[in-house]
């Protein structure tokens, strides 16, 4: 249901258009001046704003520029006055209200215009809602309903500004998911700095991010700005932050604070403008409780969390994800894509899957990577009640160079249109060794020389 306030000082005013909204079938909240209405808007749910322009404490148009300086998404702002000119209607139209209408006002055309008002709204929802699920379907291969409300999330969350904490096992997609969130955000296209907390020892980890001076520790030969800085006007990612050091995790609680940097061995701080977005595979609740972790600084990173739920919570993505993966793997390895049959589909969803997507892409890759024309061997798949084999759950070094190996002549072989000698340039390798590695991989030899 749609949610809409009127804000006049006319409680007779405010009844009328409350019934007319009512009638619409719409939620109606009141306020009797601009401050109180703003306060209301402010803590938001609300699709649409109707408000007189003559108010105590807060006028209309102070309203109006108000809520226009407000975070997206914004509801529309329809003006209503007796005391309006013309000139007065094109400052409202320049400073974005959606409309403008003199009293006494025609019911039906305010009518026809809150109809317009909220379909554009409910046009700019799903259109947001859209947008996340499609960015995370750039990301990630789901069809659950789990992963769906995930997206739906993204969608809200992605376009404002806020931090956001996201959590799940590894090798469930947070990073994927991050990406998400960047691909619906303002600073889509600004950078996006990806930093793995876990990565560095804690003295090096503080320079990388924070930035240093020459000469602020051994081997520091140049200053360098630091990730926050590089990211300024876009996106830090901290990935494993529940790997930060205590130094470090008071230093971040600063930036967040305070939304400024200080280089290691530098003097003077430098203002950012960074969104952070972090994620862990850790409980950081926990590890606050266990002294581990700062409590100042948890609540500061999950002003918005986002769980990805584990792969054995959300079965129902296997298939989709496997046949991803499969033709991933057999465009990369150049052999034809393997069906999953009924076996193969069963042995899949039988698996608990402790590794998550990360695991089920490995073991397809491996698959792929042994197979035979492209026919998974029901062995290589893991198998409830024991542990998959070392040499089933990824493929030997030999057997993916091998693979990748095959996949280059392939592709060279098909772009040379089966010409030995062209397809030989290309790879810069002798006819010779070509023919023999034809024949190793049981390649046609084309159109020979």
């Amino acid at each position: 249901m749609s949610r809409a306030l009127v804000v006049d000082d006319d409680a007779g005013i405010r009844f009328t258009l409350k019934g007319v909204l009512e009638d619409e079938g719409v939620e109606v909240l009141e306020a009797a001046d601009g401050q109180q209405g703003l306060e209301r808007v402010q803590q938001g749910g609300i699709d649409l704003v109707l408000s007189d322009v003559r108010m105590p404490r807060l006028d209309g148009m102070a309203l109006l520029e108000k809520i226009q300086s407000l975070p997206e998404p914004r509801p529309p702002v329809v003006l209503l006055t007796a005391h309006g000119d013309e000139r007065l209607a094109v400052e409202a139209m320049k400073k974005g209200a959606f409309d403008y209408f003199r009293k006494p006002f025609e019911l039906d055309e305010v009518l026809a215009c809150i109809r317009r008002a909220l379909s554009n709204v409910k046009l700019s929802k799903e259109n947001s809602r859209l947008l996340g699920e499609v960015s995370l379907l750039r990301s990630l291969v789901f069809v659950s309903p789990a992963m769906s409300r995930l997206a739906e999330l993204v969608s809200r969350v992605g376009p404002r500004d806020v931090t956001v904490l996201i959590t799940g096992e590894s090798g469930t997609g947070k990073e994927r998911v991050a990406e998400a969130l960047v691909a619906a955000s303002k600073r889509a296209q600004r950078p996006f700095i990806r930093f793995n907390c876990a990565s560095l020892t804690e003295e090096l980890a503080e320079a990388e991010l924070f930035g240093h001076a020459r000469g602020a520790f051994t081997g520091a030969v140049r200053a360098r700005p630091g990730l926050f800085r590089e990211a300024d006007g876009g996106t830090l990612l901290l990935d494993e932050v529940g790997e930060l050091g205590p130094s470090i995790q008071a230093r971040l609680l600063r930036v967040l604070q305070e939304s400024e940097v200080r280089p290691v061995g530098e003097e003077r701080s430098v203002k950012i403008d960074v969104r952070l977005i972090a994620a862990t595979h850790r409980d950081l609740a926990a590890e606050v409780k266990a002294g581990r972790f700062r409590e100042d600084l948890y609540y500061r990173l999950k002003v918005v969390q986002l769980h990805v739920p584990a792969l054995r919570e959300r079965n129902e993505d296997i298939p989709a994800l496997a046949r991803h993966f499969l033709s991933r793997a057999a465009r990369s390895f150049g052999v034809p894509v393997a069906t999953l049959t009924p076996p193969l589909l069963e042995r899949l969803l039988a698996w608990d899957w402790p590794g998550n997507v990360r695991e089920l892409e490995n073991v397809i890759e491996s698959a792929v990577a042994m197979s035979a024309d492209g026919q998974i061997e029901l062995a290589l798949l893991p198998q409830k009640g024991a542990a998959p084999k070392d040499e089933d759950a990824s493929a030997g070094l030999k057997e993916r160079l091998e693979a990748s190996e095959r996949g280059l002549i392939v592709a060279a072989m098909d772009a040379a249109r089966g010409n030995v000698s062209e397809a030989a340039r290309q790879l810069k390798i002798g006819r010779a060794t070509l023919h023999d590695k034809l024949k190793k991989y049981g390649l046609a030899s084309g159109q020979g020389d």
